[in-house]
């Protein structure tokens, strides 16, 4: 069940992302595109709210329960900057608006920018984890919550490789292609 809540809690978000920015540059209400957008982060809380009450009602502990932890913690972390990447696309493609920024391809600033999405990343897994966490204290069963815990120390591995993926820029920056 909870599987299928978090594909609707994905549907859900990018209806209301699209929805939002149809109603600010297509219909012209900026007031209702704005509405639609801040009902994204009301997606997040529906998931938390089901993936608990599917654990308070018995269900046991398993990977989905995990997975909407981690999209939870994505979407916070990660979910601001879709909504941009969105908009500059919507705005050029339907309203005239400058061409959308591309992210720097060399040199120090694509360095920071991959550093930021690292910082992305590790803000993403600490809320996760939090979530995970609290979810493990909910439970109350060490033996059927391992498994959570297990995926906050899989998911810090995948964090770590990151960190050296992306501050590797840092010490060996990318360099312009030669024309």
């Amino acid at each position: 069940m909870i599987g299928a809540f978090i594909v609707a809690c994905e549907v859900a978000f990018w209806v209301f992302v699209v929805s939002g920015l149809a109603a600010r540059y297509l219909a012209g209400g900026r007031l209702l595109g704005a509405a639609l957008l801040a009902m994204t982060p009301v997606v997040d809380l529906a998931l938390i709210v089901a993936t608990v009450v599917d654990l308070r009602a018995g269900s046991p502990v398993g990977f989905f329960h995990g997975l909407a932890a981690v999209y939870v913690g994505v979407s916070v972390a990660f979910g601001h900057r879709m909504v941009r990447w969105a908009d500059e696309r919507f705005a050029h493609r339907f309203a005239g608006g400058p061409p959308p920024q591309r992210p720097p391809e060399h040199g120090r600033e694509h360095a920071r920018y991959e550093r930021g999405g690292w910082y992305r990343h590790l803000l993403a897994w600490c809320i996760g984890s939090a979530l995970l966490a609290g979810m493990a204290w909910f439970v109350g069963d060490p033996d059927a919550t391992g498994a959570l815990l297990g995926k906050a120390a899989l998911w810090a591995v995948v964090v770590a490789i990151d960190f050296f993926w992306s501050f590797s820029y840092t010490l060996w920056p990318r360099r312009a292609k030669a024309s």
